[in-house]
């Protein structure tokens, strides 16, 4: 008869260190890491444009914008993710390593089939406990649509845009259209 094997849960610590080291991204989500799947083109797209316009409208801000290669602690949750986009305001000497953020303005998930029920559901509801946080987008290459939930007081909102919409992101004061936010969609 087959015997279970039981599977150690990984510290904090040691998967820091792990990723550090390692060839490929794992995400953290309480002790388990799970490996992270390239993204398609339209992704990859799509995630470097808003990257580089909020980067451009940031410009002399003090806001740091990352792509997809830092990850963020969620410590309510013992989670580590890596967000496709993410602004941070605060002081960088407030964070406590240089390999991750805590307290994100904005962050930014491109949606694929695989991932969107996860970023609109757990992803979520975890990035919400992070009190630094006023906006979370969720976009979606295919459709051109977007689903924006931002903060207010203590409760959150959620604002669905298509893609003929603008979206007001508050947390870094930019009013644009969507077709301009998502530029050509590739397929």
């Amino acid at each position: 008869m087959p015997t279970a094997t039981i599977i150690p849960h990984l510290s904090p610590y040691d998967y820091l260190l792990g990723e550090r080291d390692g060839d490929c991204r794992h995400e953290y989500l309480n002790g388990e890491v799970v490996a992270m799947s390239g993204g398609s083109r339209a992704h990859n797209l799509l995630t470097t444009r808003v990257a580089r316009l909020f980067g451009n409208h940031l410009e002399g801000s003090g806001c740091r914008v990352y792509q997809s290669d830092m990850k963020v602690r969620v410590e309510a949750a013992n989670r580590f993710y890596y967000p496709d986009v993410m602004v941070c305001c605060g002081s960088v000497e407030a964070e406590p390593d240089a390999y991750y953020e805590t307290a994100p303005r904005l962050i930014v998930e491109v949606l694929s089939p695989r991932t969107a029920a996860n970023d609109d559901g757990e992803k979520r509801i975890n990035y919400q406990t992070l009190a630094s946080l006023e906006e979370y987008l969720l976009l979606d290459p295919m459709t051109g649509d977007a689903m924006l939930y931002r903060r207010g007081g203590a409760f959150w909102t959620r604002l669905q845009c298509s893609a003929e919409d603008s979206v007001e992101l508050r947390s870094i004061g930019l009013n644009a259209a969507m077709a301009w936010l998502l530029g050509a969609r590739e397929r």
